[in-house]
């Protein structure tokens, strides 16, 4: 009877370790037991992680790390997914979403918003200051001005050029990132991954989490939004749970590539919930991009989405559905590294 009563709960624990398609919950994560930490979307992470650290380094709160390392992209003109210089939508108007969450679970918005440099300061503003969750549009512009925030344009030559080449066959429809299926010397229909919406040349987001020396967890994102995209389009980026979302029992999570499909699955805050019931954060990352290829297979064949996480113990991961997709990962024992994303289509 001893025996039998060994092998279920043995069986058992087994059977709880591992996800719906198998993935052992907590296989390998990285970054056991490591705090402070930081770790941000794509190759650019890696500038915006060196501002993070900066606080993070000197015992600063993850929420001051986050806001400090995004501002690094969202004032980079040659980034043309992220704040100055991202591409404009299909009226040549440059809008801009992004969110803000700390480790008590304040959380502040904007979306649309034109003329800011810096939106992930002004949803920092919304949290703080008023009673609302998100602010759009001209009236997060006028929040933003209110606080002392100066109107820019964020225009670049550079991205102009880019909107005006891009109107000359242009079709004015909604039909998400028609830009992108025409590929140099390919024809229209040609599948490279590369060229895919969300990848290598037309990523939008930078997502940051972070955890600090006093084991709090915050995280930020802020992006231009996909390029061209129809006037009033907003993404997955301002919104807490699908762009963003952190509890600072459990972890962290944020998403980039196509946001329309991370707010169907609500893919940050599921990323967390999965962690919460032990899943590694690759292998919550994971089962989240799952999700997304069950929902709408033929869609996730053309599209580029990416999951990165950080739990509570500074262990992190990350997920995507094609190759392409990097993040960067800081802390005191290794100050930079580059981390190339586990991907679903091989």
């Amino acid at each position: 009877m001893k025996s039998r009563r060994n092998f279920l709960k043995t069986a058992a624990l087994g059977a709880a370790a591992l996800s719906l398609d198998g993935i052992p919950a907590a296989a390998a994560p990285r970054g056991k037991g490591r705090k402070p930490i930081v770790v941000s979307t794509w190759d650019f992470g890696i500038a915006a992680n060196r501002a993070a650290w900066g606080v993070l380094g000197k015992g600063g709160r993850a929420l001051d790390a986050v806001e400090a390392g995004v501002h690094v992209p969202e004032a980079d003109e040659k980034n043309v997914t992220v704040g100055y210089g991202g591409y404009p939508d299909r009226d040549g108007r440059v809008t801009l979403d992004a969110c803000i969450m700390d480790e008590f679970g304040n959380c502040g918005s904007v979306a649309a918003i034109e003329h800011i440099k810096h939106p992930i300061s002004v949803a920092r503003k919304v949290m703080e200051k008023t009673p609302h969750v998100m602010l759009v549009g001209d009236g997060a512009l006028q929040f933003a001005l209110e606080n002392g925030f100066q109107k820019e344009n964020l225009l670049t030559p550079e991205s102009e050029k880019a909107w005006k080449e891009w109107l000359k066959k242009a079709e004015y429809k909604p039909v998400i990132n028609i830009e992108n299926q025409s590929y140099e010397g390919k024809g229209t229909t040609a599948f490279n991954p590369l060229r895919l919406p969300g990848n290598a040349w037309n990523h939008d987001t930078i997502g940051m989490v972070a955890l600090d020396a006093a084991g709090n967890l915050s995280g930020a994102c802020t992006t231009s939004g996909m390029a061209f995209k129809m006037h009033g389009r907003v993404g997955d980026s301002p919104i807490i749970g699908a762009g963003l979302y952190v509890d600072n029992e459990i972890g962290a999570a944020t998403a980039t590539g196509v946001g329309e499909e991370v707010i169907r699955v609500v893919g940050s805050f599921l990323v967390v919930e999965l962690m919460r019931q032990g899943y590694s954060p690759e292998a919550a990352c994971k089962e989240a991009v799952l999700r997304i290829v069950k929902k709408k297979p033929a869609k996730a064949k053309e599209i580029q989405i990416g999951f990165l996480a950080l739990n509570k113990k500074g262990e992190h991961g990350a997920y995507c559905l094609h190759p392409g997709f990097s993040y960067a990962c800081t802390t005191g024992e290794k100050e930079e590294e580059l981390i190339k994303g586990k991907y679903y289509f091989q």
